[in-house]
């Protein structure tokens, strides 16, 4: 792993440790190592997601691109999914996002697809990572090799909608939704996607951005609102996005969660049932319940099972062919339509396999999948050394090997340290919630003292 580069691009509280110098030397580094693949004049797509830092991220990456010489299509904000199909669609070399996801709003990110709209690969990271931490001199171009910036109109990220309302053929009329934007990204277009379904109701809650707001007590990772609101006001489904809008979870009419296994659970056997799953697999992390392992089983699906995040599911969809796979969090990649895990597009494939179906309640659909209790546990460890150190620790080995044993084959438990933020995260799985916390508040308790 690159010392710049997480797992998720760059990551950072924005002036401490992530400022516009930094953002201004990768646009340089950037503009440098796809010209360089290109033999030309690089163009790339930059987006952005609502926070009080984007503008300053985006200005300083775009004073360093035009600098190198690179031409830059400004789309404004805009989920991530939705750079990456401009990205596509404009015959781009690069497309840049500037977004922290789920995080609070004093984090930001910036990751960088590639001309094909995937994740930059680890090579081409690493050159652009070389180039800012051993201050390789990129060159400044001057008169009229200074590159240009164009402004988007609407009519990119109408042209996104167009494509995503393109992939449904049900008719959502008579269904009654309720959207939760995070007071992100998709502030800028759910509303406009939803509009474009005759006889579908709706209303959204969460899509004021203030440049403070994002994610706070709303979204994907603060369901408790959507789910109160919709279980009040007599809403089929609740729809939650996360800031950048490449994650989607819901809850069923009475506010229950439905989660990204469960999305992939109902997805999978419609796609399965229509003959349209190539090699029966989903793909999934090791982060999915037991419960979807087990409808799986039930259901005659094959589970592919890759590392946690969604860069390791899509790797494995490529390399086995397959088209639909994701995490619990809500990140699901259906490969026919995009290169990257969309929460607009998961809304309308969840949205249309619901309409399609003889449920009279989503909550029947989501219930084939049972979720066995999980209890997750986020410890705080600062430094990479010392996650290194409490992995390696052979007394940690054996006390989760002692806890496994004793929950057999009716629970489960991984810890593993986060990519994305300072934690190692202790999760298990079991049959009853109190046996769950217990043990995971015991090993938790014991990567605290190593």
């Amino acid at each position: 792993m690159g010392k710049l580069f997480g797992t998720d691009g760059i990551r950072g509280v924005v002036n401490a440790g992530l400022d516009g110098e930094l953002a201004y030397q990768v646009g340089l580094a950037a503009a440098a190592v796809l010209a360089k693949e290109k033999h030309g004049r690089p163009l790339f797509t930059i987006g952005k997601d609502t926070r009080v830092s984007s503008d300053v991220l985006e200005a300083a990456l775009i004073a360093g691109l035009c600098s190198a010489g690179a031409d830059v299509l400004r789309l404004g904000v805009i989920p991530t999914p939705g750079v990456a199909f401009a990205t596509i669609r404009n015959s781009a070399d690069a497309g840049i996002v500037i977004s922290a996801s789920h995080n609070p709003f004093e984090h930001n990110g910036i990751k960088i697809f590639n001309g094909q709209g995937f994740k930059l690969s680890d090579a081409l990271e690493g050159e652009i990572e070389d180039i800012i931490l051993n201050q390789v001199p990129v060159p400044r171009k001057t008169h009229g090799d200074i590159g240009l910036i164009v402004e988007a109109d609407e009519r990119e990220s109408e042209a996104y909608i167009d494509h995503l309302v393109s992939t449904i053929d049900a008719d959502l009329s008579g269904l009654k939704i309720l959207v939760d934007c995070a007071n992100g990204a998709a502030s800028a277009t759910a509303p406009r996607l939803f509009a474009r379904f005759a006889g579908l109701k709706f209303d959204v809650i969460h899509a004021q951005p203030d440049g403070l707001n994002i994610n706070s007590a709303c979204g994907s990772t603060h369901i408790d609102q959507l789910a109160q609101k919709v279980k009040a006001g007599g809403y089929d489904v609740g729809i939650a996005f996360d800031g950048d809008a490449d994650r989607c979870l819901a809850v069923d009419e009475a506010g229950t969660l439905i989660d990204g296994d469960q999305v992939l659970a109902i997805c999978g056997l419609d796609l399965l049932q229509r003959g349209e799953l190539p090699h029966n697999t989903v793909v999934a992390t090791v982060m999915s319940n037991l419960g979807f392992r087990i409808f799986c089983k039930e259901h005659g699906l094959k589970m592919g099972c890759t590392p946690v995040g969604d860069r390791n599911v899509l790797e494995e969809m490529e390399r086995g062919g397959f088209l639909l796979g994701g995490e619990q969090s809500g990140h699901t990649i259906f490969r026919k339509y995009t290169t990257t895990g969309d929460g607009e597009l998961t809304a309308l494939q969840l949205l249309a396999v619901f309409a399609k179906s003889s449920a009279g309640k989503i909550s029947d659909l989501a219930g084939m999948c049972k979720r066995y209790p999980q209890t997750l546990v986020n410890v705080v460890v600062e430094s990479k050394e010392r996650k290194e150190t409490i992995m390696a620790s052979q007394k940690l080995q054996d006390a989760v090997d002692k806890a496994q044993a004793e929950l057999a084959n009716t629970g489960r438990i991984l810890i593993r340290p986060s990519g994305t933020e300072p934690l190692i995260r202790v999760m298990v799985e079991a049959k009853e919630q109190e046996q769950a916390d217990a043990v995971a508040a015991d090993l938790a308790e014991l990567v605290k003292r190593l």
